[in-house]
Formats: C-alpha cells, sequence, structure tokens
C-alpha cells in the first residue's frame, strides 16, 4: 500500500510540474505577443486557459482522493496539502498570463506609445521568480524559495517605475496617450501580481519542508 502511495506522490509531483511549464508558457508567449505585437500569439494565450483549468480540477481531485484513501500524516499530507496550493497559485498566473494578452489586443491596432524597457525587465523577473518556485518545490530547497521571496520587492520597484513613467511623462501630459497607457499600466500590474504568486508559492514551499509558516514575514527569513 505504501508503495502505491508514493507511486501516486510521483504522478501528482508530475501533474504539477505539467502546470506549471503551461503556466510558465503563458507567461512568456503573451509577452511575446506584445514586444512583437502579434494578435495570434495574444489569441493562442487566451485559449490555451481552457487546458489550465482542466488540468487544475484534474490536481485537486488527485489531492482530494490521496486524503480521502491514505490518510497521510506530517511529511506527506504538508506536501499534498502545498500541491492543492501552489495549484491554485499556478491557475492564477496563467489567468494574468491571458490578462496580459487581451491588454495586447487592445494595443495591436495602435501605434506604440514608447519602446518597452521596464515591461519585459519585470517579466523577466516574474518568470524567473515562477520557474525558481516551482525549482525549489521539485528540490525541496529552502534558500532557492527564500531568494524567490526576497526578489518580489524588485518586481514592485519595476511596477512602480513603468506607472510613474506612463503617468507622469505621457497620461499627465497628454490625454489622449490613455488609450496606449492604460494597457501598458495594467500589463505592469497583472506582471506584479505573478510575482507575488510566485512569492506565495515559495512560502508554501518553505512551510512544506520547514513547518515554518513565513507568509507576511519576511523578516524570519
Amino acid at each position: 500500500m505504501e508503495r502505491h502511495f508514493d507511486e501516486e506522490l510521483k504522478e501528482l509531483n508530475k501533474e504539477i510540474l505539467r502546470m506549471s511549464l503551461l503556466t510558465q508558457e503563458a507567461i512568456y508567449k503573451s509577452i511575446e505577443s506584445l514586444k512583437n505585437r502579434d494578435r495570434v500569439i495574444a489569441t493562442e494565450v487566451i485559449a490555451s486557459d481552457k487546458k489550465v483549468d482542466e488540468l487544475e480540477l484534474v490536481i485537486d481531485e488527485r489531492c482530494i482522493d490521496l486524503i480521502a484513501r491514505y490518510q497521510p500524516m506530517a511529511t506527506d499530507l504538508r506536501f499534498i496539502a502545498t500541491a492543492m496550493k501552489i495549484n491554485a497559485e499556478l491557475e492564477r498566473i496563467a489567468d494574468l498570463a491571458v490578462d496580459i494578452s487581451q491588454r495586447v489586443l487592445e494595443l495591436v491596432d495602435k501605434p506604440l506609445l514608447k519602446p518597452l524597457i521596464d515591461i519585459p525587465k519585470l517579466s523577466a523577473v516574474a518568470q524567473g521568480m515562477v520557474r525558481d518556485a516551482i525549482d525549489a518545490l521539485v528540490r525541496k530547497d529552502v534558500e532557492l524559495a527564500k531568494n524567490v521571496v526576497l526578489s518580489d520587492p524588485d518586481a514592485d520597484k519595476l511596477r512602480n517605475s513603468v506607472q510613474e513613467e506612463l503617468i507622469n511623462d505621457y497620461m499627465a501630459r497628454d490625454a489622449k496617450t490613455a488609450d496606449r497607457a492604460v494597457p501598458l499600466l495594467l500589463i505592469a500590474r497583472h506582471l506584479e501580481r505573478i510575482c507575488d504568486h510566485a512569492t506565495n508559492i515559495a512560502e508554501d514551499v518553505i512551510y512544506m519542508v520547514e513547518a515554518k509558516v513565513v507568509k507576511h514575514h519576511p523578516e524570519e527569513l
């Protein structure tokens, strides 16, 4: 029975990794669609969200089934509980990639307001945080998870930089730029929220490995 349980935990882990790959691909494609002003790629990201939603339900059902059938304790229970939380975080990240793609569709037929500098930087931070958070899960690497949590202020600074430039240098000087500035503002906000969800995943990994709650207490890292 224990061997079957271990095999099913491995399958659960594989499904979480699959969910992560789908999510990371959605983030990457959404930003590529922005940089290349590509309506087709943006539409693909929006359409692919159904696959993410379906996998989220599969993972949730697997977690509930494992708890019901095996009544795991301690470390195994923390892993399953963490898997459910991370599953939800990844689904929200994929939703944010869809939100970015929807903003791209608002922009593709309009002249580019300004060269894209800080938004691609913020995207790179977001993708790196998601990747590292999942790597921390796979390797049970608490130090890597802590690094993800400590990276979140960098994302906030980049979001603020985008916001200040678009508002102060464009919208405040010419209200007619709002229809091109607002989607970019929202994209920066969506990327910053992706970083927040990656931080949540990293915090969950720390709890899974050390049974230590650091949520809302980064000073304890």
